[in-house]
């Protein structure tokens, strides 16, 4: 007789949103069952910025000093243009108080492992993947790719933007973005030449970017939207690093050691997806007592930097709606009332947190559309009138507070 496991609550996917809704769960007596495909932390991306609504977020699960200790404070971003080779905009992440806006480069392993550390031995059940889920009367029944069955009161989605939770709730595949993003990760054995600044550089169709996590380690990006045959590069990192490195000819020299510096295996391209903001008003972000968080919802391309600081925002929330239903559940209740309670959390939820993920997607896909214009005419107005109002445009966009976890 096949054995079949009982949750109150499973999310699946061990990404920045999973881990942060089930640590936020946690620290509301909360427990919760994760579900990881792979056989440890998945890391792609290397690292991330940290804005101020993140970092919130973190400190909200008690993580953020573990992280601030590890990673330098970023002072401003620095635009300048490979064209003209002049700096066309400066801005500073402190406010007119003198305060620090909070910016830091993070390494993508140490934010999971700082919340995957944090957890209950036995949260995370890595080599888990999910290939079908089912009703069954007030429950959800998942099957796994091992053959194990899960039955669980609640099914949260932060399976990436392929979600398998995301299509059974109606979701599309996400779009495509004509652009590609090449980023690769560096760790020195000397100290770099990298100040604490978000150093970007603008050329003819491509944008390229370089940060510094710590003093030996730095994180670069470079985004631009390929011929059919450039696709290709994709597959030979070795190739893929020589293209980038043609392109930069004019770029500063310590730029250039850092990109030159980077092994293969820390070099990755994958072209840009998001969701249609439409998506997300008509679709259903939660039904019944499943829902989506993180890019399993709103992946949206990096031009704001928010996706990863949009998902910790998603955990703080989604935990905090739950834990109103779980926390402050009655002795004796039936059944069917707590489906009814947690249809409500949920739908809280996605009420709460719906206008932020369209405003984040859709600014950001206007943003990457002028950034990869190859148009001499919106080159003109990029590099001359827009630069500034696109490099303070992530600083306003964090200029959010998730709230409390109760």
């Amino acid at each position: 007789m096949e054995t079949v496991i009982e949750e109150d609550i499973v999310i699946v996917g061990a990404g920045i949103a999973g881990l942060t809704t089930s640590l936020g769960l946690y620290r509301l007596g909360v427990r919760s069952l994760i579900l990881e495909s792979s056989d440890g932390l998945r890391v792609s991306g290397f690292a991330l910025i940290i804005w101020k609504n993140a970092w919130k977020a973190l400190d909200v699960v008690g993580v953020g000093d573990i992280l601030r200790h590890k990673h330098l404070q970023l002072y401003g971003h620095v635009t300048t243009s490979l064209i003209t080779g002049q700096q066309i905009s400066t801005t500073s992440f402190m406010d007119n108080k003198g305060k620090h806006g909070g910016a830091y480069e993070v390494r993508r392993k140490l934010l999971l492992e700082a919340l995957a550390n944090e957890l209950p031995s036995g949260t995370i059940r890595y080599m888990s993947k999910v290939v079908a889920i089912q009703e069954s009367g007030l429950s959800k029944i998942l099957h796994l790719a091992d053959g194990t069955t899960i039955k669980t009161k609640v099914l949260i989605g932060c399976d990436g933007v392929n979600s398998v939770v995301a299509k059974w709730l109606g979701f599309k595949e996400a779009s495509y973005v004509e652009s590609y993003v090449t980023r690769g990760y560096v760790e020195l054995k000397d100290t770099h030449e990298l100040e604490p600044m978000f150093k970007e550089y603008l050329g003819k169709g491509f944008r390229v970017g370089a940060v510094p996590c710590d003093d030996k380690c730095a994180y670069w990006f470079f985004t631009c939207t390929p011929s059919k045959q450039d696709k290709e590069l994709a597959e030979d990192p070795a190739k893929l690093k020589q293209y980038v490195l043609s392109k930069l000819e004019e770029i500063p020299s310590y730029v250039r050691f850092i990109i030159e510096n980077t092994n293969l295996d820390a070099l990755h391209s994958a072209p840009l997806r998001y969701r249609h903001p439409w998506e997300l008003i008509m679709g259903n972000i939660s039904k019944n007592n499943v829902c989506v968080a993180g890019d399993a919802l709103h992946p949206m391309a990096p031009y704001l930097a928010q996706g990863g600081c949009c998902a910790l925002e998603d955990g703080v929330v989604l935990a905090r709606c739950l834990g109103e239903v779980f926390s402050k559940k009655p002795k004796e209740e039936e059944e069917e009332e707590e489906y009814k309670r947690i249809e409500e959390g949920l739908k809280k939820y996605a009420k709460e947190r719906r206008w932020r993920w369209v405003d984040l997607i859709t600014t950001s896909y206007i943003v990457g559309s002028i950034h990869e214009s190859g148009s001499k005419f919106v080159n003109f107005f990029k590099g001359r009138l827009l630069a500034a109002f696109f490099a303070a445009l992530p600083l306003k966009k964090s200029n959010f507070d998730c709230g409390q976890l109760k």
